[in-house]
């Protein structure tokens, strides 16, 4: 019998706001929350952004989810570039002696004047680069809350901005969790534990491989820090290096946008084969940069200005929604680029009882094709049929024909693209089809917070969480009808929030579509359905002795919370601290005991293969 790999925290940031204590969640539907729930978001915000205490509702709601870009991350408006142009022969020009080229570029001769200046003739054309700007297309974005510097949080030393946020996202999970490190750090040996999280750009800004790249060209030095924290399971190794001191499992798997379930699937493979028992999964992505947001945009994949007005009927003259800019399944003309980290810590259903720990939910698998042969490296392909098929038929066989049917919903991908609208929908309408599913509720985060491309799936089920929470679909509020060659027979693409009984609601399926035919989907149960099994399994005594645990769990995780709220918490990060060293471990050819952990590393293992 397989270990069910069990949810009991979530991390994070995204433009929605922090993501423990649903509060990102809470910011999709805020106006159908309670007054106490809306007024607590109101001011997690209001915090998140260091605002004062007297800002407006619309003041601290203005710096958030999908808005016009703001010039901490580029100015959209002035984007630095290098204009080439043809100096002729004998163009002469004056510079300054300490800042001449050594040696001198081909068919130039320098000749020194009393002021110390040098007179530089240039003998042959020759092509220049001028630096100069222009102005950016594209000048709409999901980025984090106006004002929030996850970086200014902790000693970050110049760590690029994907680094910065999975301190902060990782951290904002574990200490979410209600649960102490060191106390579960006695019932696991170091290879139970495991970190699987990335970045699918890697770090793009200047801090990290953006910077390598562009030193040269900028006439600046690449720095000994560029390079090695510019990898794109970087986010991995800062969770083990400076959060965790974990000695487990580590890396990155890479789908596109796929991203975070490709590490998820990782994670609940190693949970359900009994080879982990605590897996923390995430991503965490900063691509809002002129070079990225350049890329996307040459491929005719983000929505413009221009495109958004032309949808709107509006004049050259006039501003676009930029908060509208991303419209799944309606008109729409591209996606929306977004920065996001989320992060999350899975436990075996066993473990999890045994900690006390919250349980949010559960994944049973995660499903992962590939497309096949492919006309376009870019375009969608069949793959995904294959994944959200296989995804329902699991829910259907867990939790009946009746909890797919009729208690069920889809975070679908959603970019907001043209093409995607027509695939995504065909994809889940014949899903639902062949299922005998009618109604499917549909939602699309990306709407509010943008595409964080790797991270992206993990905004899905951050929402997804939050409706077991709150009872409350996200819907798609940028788009007050579907498009016409929207395959929705079968399917209800919420076009307002939608009202759902969250004791009643079993399943969720998480879909992700990625470039290069990545398409991955996770099957979500709900805490109702994930309690009816650990029941089923263990025994209503040992639920209840999970029961009197968890109320330790609550209070501290109040405790955090409150302090969250206060503004007075930091992100870990333990620089420098506990580093073991060969002498710290105890070991012979038998097992290896590591300082903190309550198990040994079994060395008298049996071959586990056949002998010959």
């Amino acid at each position: 019998m397989s270990r069910l790999p069990v949810i009991i925290a979530q991390g994070g940031v995204s433009p929605a706001g922090r993501t423990s204590g649903f509060h990102g969640y809470r910011r999709l539907v805020l106006e159908k929350l309670s007054q106490q729930h809306r007024q607590e978001t109101l001011e997690s915000i209001r915090v998140l952004r260091g605002l004062s205490t007297d800002s407006s509702e619309a003041e601290v709601l203005s710096g958030t989810l999908i808005r016009q870009l703001e010039t901490n991350l580029f100015d959209s408006s002035a984007i630095y570039y290098h204009h080439p142009v043809q100096a002729l022969a004998g163009t002469e020009m004056i510079v300054s002696g300490r800042r001449l080229p050594d040696p001198l570029p081909a068919g130039w001769t320098s000749e020194k004047l009393e002021s110390g200046q040098v007179k530089i003739t240039i003998n042959d054309t020759q092509k220049l680069m001028v630096p100069t700007t222009r102005q950016s297309p594209v000048n709409s974005a999901g980025q984090l809350p106006s004002g929030f510097a996850p970086e200014k949080l902790y000693q970050s030393r110049h760590h690029p901005r994907s680094l910065a946020m999975t301190i902060y996202g990782a951290s904002d999970a574990g200490l979410s969790s209600g649960l102490d490190w060191q106390d579960i750090k006695q019932l696991l040996g170091p290879e139970e534990v495991a970190v699987y999280a990335g970045s699918a750009m890697s770090q793009l800004d200047y801090n990290g491989n953006g910077g390598l790249l562009q030193a040269r060209l900028l006439g600046k030095r690449v720095t000994s820090k560029q390079c090695p924290l510019g990898f794109a399971e970087m986010s991995a190794d800062f969770i083990n290096a400076y959060i965790l001191g974990s000695l487990g499992a580590t890396g990155t798997s890479m789908g596109a946008c796929a991203t975070l379930l490709y590490n998820l699937q990782m994670g609940v493979a190693d949970i359900r084969s009994g080879r982990r028992r605590l897996v923390i999964v995430g991503n965490s992505e900063a691509p809002i940069t002129s070079e990225i947001m350049e890329g996307y945009g040459t491929m005719g994949a983000l929505a413009t200005d221009a495109s958004l007005r032309e949808l709107d009927g509006l004049l050259a003259s006039q501003h676009p929604d930029w908060r509208r800019s991303c419209r799944p399944f309606g008109q729409n003309s591209g996606f929306t680029l977004a920065e996001s980290s989320q992060y999350f810590m899975l436990m075996d259903d066993e473990l999890a009882l045994e900690c006390g720990a919250d349980i949010l939910g559960a994944v049973p698998d995660v499903f992962i094709n590939a497309d096949g042969f492919k006309k376009s490296i870019s375009a969608p392909g069949a793959g995904n049929y294959l994944t959200v098929a296989r995804a329902a038929a699991l829910g259907r066989a867990i939790a009946g024909e009746d909890a797919l049917r009729h208690r069920s919903f889809v975070q679908a991908h959603g970019t907001g693209t043209p093409q995607n609208r027509i695939t995504e929908s065909h994809i889940l309408n014949e899903t639902a089809r062949q299922f005998g599913i009618n109604n499917w509720a549909v939602s699309a985060v990306k709407s509010y917070v943008g595409h964080s491309l790797g991270a992206a799936s993990g905004d899905q089920i951050m929402s997804a969480l939050g409706v077991w929470q709150h009872g409350w679909i996200p819907g798609i509020k940028t788009i007050t009808k579907t498009a016409e060659d929207v395959h929705a027979e079968y399917l209800n693409i919420l076009t307002d929030h939608h009202q759902v009984d969250q004791k009643q609601t079993d399943l969720a399926l998480i879909n992700a579509k990625g470039f290069g035919g990545n398409n991955a989907t996770a099957l979500l149960l709900s805490p109702t359905v994930t309690h009816n099994m650990l029941k089923a399994k263990h025994g209503q005594q040992t639920v209840t002795q999970w029961q009197h645990r968890h109320e330790t769990t609550q209070a501290i995780q109040k405790d955090y919370e409150d302090h969250a709220m206060s503004g007075d918490t930091k992100p870990i990060y333990q620089f420098g601290e506990g580093v073991l060293s060969d002498s710290d471990l105890d070991f012979n050819n038998q097992r290896i005991k590591v300082p903190g952990y309550g198990k040994e590393i079994d060395l008298a293992v049996k071959n586990p293969f056949w002998s010959f």
